[in-house]
């Protein structure tokens, strides 16, 4: 298992442990991809999941740039065609290390708009 998706499968289970409902995992489209879809009670979550072992380069967070948001957005509008309007956000996940008890997660990372 590569170290990314081992961090997915971290990341996956914290949420899953806060209550949080996996969908889908690796939704890609041309231009997009979302690493989980969940669900919060009747929100519908978009989740990146992020991990840098180093902060020499900005660190987890900072590695999600506008075009990545655009990318995470293009493949949420994907998923979203066709089904009826539901609530959504966008989370990140961000770890700097694959070790549970250092998982940030941050709800409401970024709009739509």
């Amino acid at each position: 298992m590569t170290r990314g998706a081992q961090a997915e499968a971290l990341a996956a289970a914290h949420l899953e442990r806060h209550g949080l409902k996996i969908v889908e995992r690796n939704f890609r489209v041309r231009g997009g991809e979302v690493d989980l879809i969940c669900r919060d009670g009747r929100t519908l979550v978009f989740v990146e999941v992020r991990l840098r072992g180093n902060a020499r380069f900005g660190g987890a967070a900072a590695s999600i740039t506008a075009t990545k948001q655009r990318r995470l957005i293009l493949a949420a509008q994907h998923y979203l065609a066709g089904k009826p309007e539901v609530a959504c956000r966008f989370d990140c996940v961000l770890l700097d290390a694959l070790d549970p008890a250092r998982i940030n997660w941050v709800r409401n990372a970024f709009d739509a708009d």
